[in-house]
């Protein structure tokens, strides 16, 4: 068989579409998908959602990649490539979640500074049970932290290791979460668009692997209701002029030693925090985990090495400086995710928000703040309506297009509970 290509993107749903190309295509830089795909929901209903032009005749719009971005992927004699979308003149596509991104570390650039990203995601493992219903992997021996057979007996990330090798993600960790059968993954610190590019490569590649083993690798925020949540922890920090780490304010790290660079992002984030969750936490599922006490991103507060807070400041300083921010899940677009908070830090630089002070709470049984986000995907996306500065600086079609989208799964999902509400995620996310 020759050498074929497929052509990806992650759409407003973060589910991968693309096409299969020949060998003969693999020299050429562009296909063509109907646009209306950002109107077609979980369940493929389609839908006349903001700019997806479902009721103007449905037409094109074209993904367009570089020769030097195509790679070798996990499935043999096939290359693979993403790429970034535009309209049928020719112009960017305001809904393509990766130019919005992209424009977000144009802006950043503007001001002399690159965005570093690093993620770390979590996931559940399920596999069909007798009668065919997903129920979590058997993992006998998995404890927080386990490492091999008695934690993963099918072995199914040491596979997935091995081909992260060959495929050139740089991995930081697999290790075994504090729930069962639940793992994390970790990719290094990159520059923001390769970072997001390798993340959503990466979990396309992990589900597929995994599911060659009969496993449904699902990254969705709550799969098991009685078991702990699946995060997806944007890591942040910004290159200078002269390549040094500009959150850093020398070798030490913590809330003592934050520059005014990092307390401004800070502040951007808290300012934004209930706009952000319409964004980065979802789906109806994603209100499963956000919840007091679940060691996510529900309290609008900030800490120093404090799992318990939105976002952590890190003991590391120097050129290990960073921000964690922890109210993220990945039902979300990992691109959306990564310029929502990008934008957030920037707008809170620019404007010059004020910062709280830090949360001196266990988080469990004592917060300093009452402020929070949504409890419900209906909350929360009324208040990435109300946050019109957000909208704007993501991209006001996009956020558009993503509450109209977002307002019909709150109606699909309102009457779903248990396995039918995870059933209506699973094999997306």
């Amino acid at each position: 068989m020759k050498t074929r290509l497929r052509a990806l993107f992650c759409d407003h749903l973060s589910i991968m579409r693309g096409k299969y190309l020949p060998h003969s295509k693999i020299g050429d830089d562009d296909t063509r998908f109907c646009r209306s795909v950002f109107g077609t929901h979980y369940d493929r209903d389609l839908l006349d959602a903001p700019g997806s032009m479902v009721k103007q005749g449905l037409p094109d719009m074209e993904l367009r990649w570089r020769g030097e971005e195509i790679r070798d992927s996990w499935h043999a004699s096939t290359k693979i490539v993403l790429g970034d979308l535009y309209d049928d003149a020719g112009a960017p596509l305001s809904l393509c979640p990766r130019g919005a991104l992209k424009r977000a570390v144009a802006a950043w650039q503007a001001r002399g500074l690159s965005p570093k990203i690093g993620i770390e995601l979590e996931a559940y493992a399920l596999q069909p049970d007798d009668d065919g219903r997903l129920v979590p992997y058997d993992t006998p021996g998995g404890v927080v932290y386990g490492t091999g057979p008695f934690a993963d007996p099918l072995r199914f990330n040491d596979r997935i290791w091995a081909m992260a090798d060959e495929m050139g993600f740089s991995l930081d960790m697999i290790t075994a979460e504090f729930d069962t059968p639940q793992f994390e993954y970790t990719l290094t610190f990159d520059d923001a668009v390769k970072a997001v590019d390798d993340i959503v490569l990466f979990r396309l590649m992990a589900r597929e692997i995994a599911l060659e083993y009969g496993i449904v690798l699902t990254f969705m925020p709550k799969p098991v209701p009685g078991g702990g949540g699946s995060g997806m922890h944007v890591n942040m920090s910004f290159s200078d002029e002269g390549g040094g780490n500009a959150l850093s304010s020398g070798p030490r790290g913590g809330p003592e030693h934050m520059n005014d660079l990092a307390r401004g992002c800070l502040a951007g984030f808290l300012h934004h925090h209930k706009g952000l969750a319409g964004l980065i936490a979802p789906t109806a599922n994603s209100y499963m985990r956000l919840q007091p006490g679940s060691l996510s991103g529900f309290w609008q507060n900030w800490g120093g090495d404090h799992r318990n807070v939105t976002t952590r400041i890190s003991s590391e300083g120097g050129a290990k400086a960073r921000l964690e921010h922890r109210m993220a899940d990945a039902s979300s677009n990992p691109y959306t995710t990564v310029a929502a908070l990008l934008q957030a830090a920037r707008l809170g630089v620019e404007q010059g928000y004020s910062l709280p002070p830090m949360e001196t709470g266990d988080g469990f049984d004592r917060t300093d703040t009452r402020d929070s986000t949504a409890m419900t995907l209906k909350g929360a996306v009324a208040d990435l309506e109300k946050d019109r500065a957000l909208s704007e600086a993501v991209g006001a079609e996009l956020v558009a297009n993503h509450v109209f989208m977002k307002q019909k799964e709150v109606r699909k999902t309102r009457d779903l509970e248990g396995d039918a509400l995870r059933d209506f995620y699973v094999h997306f996310v």
